[in-house]
């Protein structure tokens, strides 16, 4: 095997045995190589159908063949109703996995979130706070989707029966 293979070997192991998001500086580390490799790593792996995301926290493994249950729900809010929102979802038992914004130009543009839990959407924006970048809903004047995983059915619809009490869902 070629360097180059057991380097991403060894990097699917790590993402594959983590219970975390892991940063591109830490997989760089652990594998003596640059941050540059490590992206240049995860772009061929990702060409072979491995499904690795990035998040805001650092790569994480992913795999659609969970027996989880999983909802796609249209919201529009202020931006100082993100943590409420976020919250709702998570308090309710669901994991915030994406942010999906409908563009003039860009057609579609997502971004993985993978929000489990109030520290995680805590965390989240404190970095839009201190960051100067803008939340995507912005671009699209408050409207977004956010695809929701949960263990049953049950826990989406009561997720979205809170959104449209709170005001948030446009749409089921």
């Amino acid at each position: 095997m070629q360097e180059g293979e057991a380097r991403r070997e060894q990097l699917l192991k790590m993402l594959r045995d983590s219970t975390a998001p892991i940063s591109g500086s830490a997989l760089a580390r652990s594998l003596g190589v640059s941050r540059q490799v490590i992206v240049q790593d995860i772009a061929l792996l990702r060409a072979v159908n491995k499904d690795i995301l990035a998040t805001t926290k650092g790569y994480v493994l992913y795999s659609q063949q969970t027996e989880a249950c999983h909802r796609i729900y249209c919201v529009n809010h202020s931006d100082d109703a993100i943590a409420d929102e976020l919250n709702t979802i998570v308090d309710n038992g669901g994991k915030v996995l994406d942010v999906i914004i409908e563009h003039e130009i860009y057609g579609q543009i997502t971004a993985n979130l993978i929000l489990e839990n109030r520290r995680d959407v805590a965390e989240f924006c404190d970095r839009l706070k201190h960051s100067n970048a803008k939340p995507l809903n912005i671009i699209a004047g408050g409207t977004h989707y956010h695809t929701v995983e949960a263990r049953s059915e049950v826990m989406l619809d009561n997720i979205e029966c809170t959104l449209r009490e709170k005001g948030y869902l446009v749409r089921a």
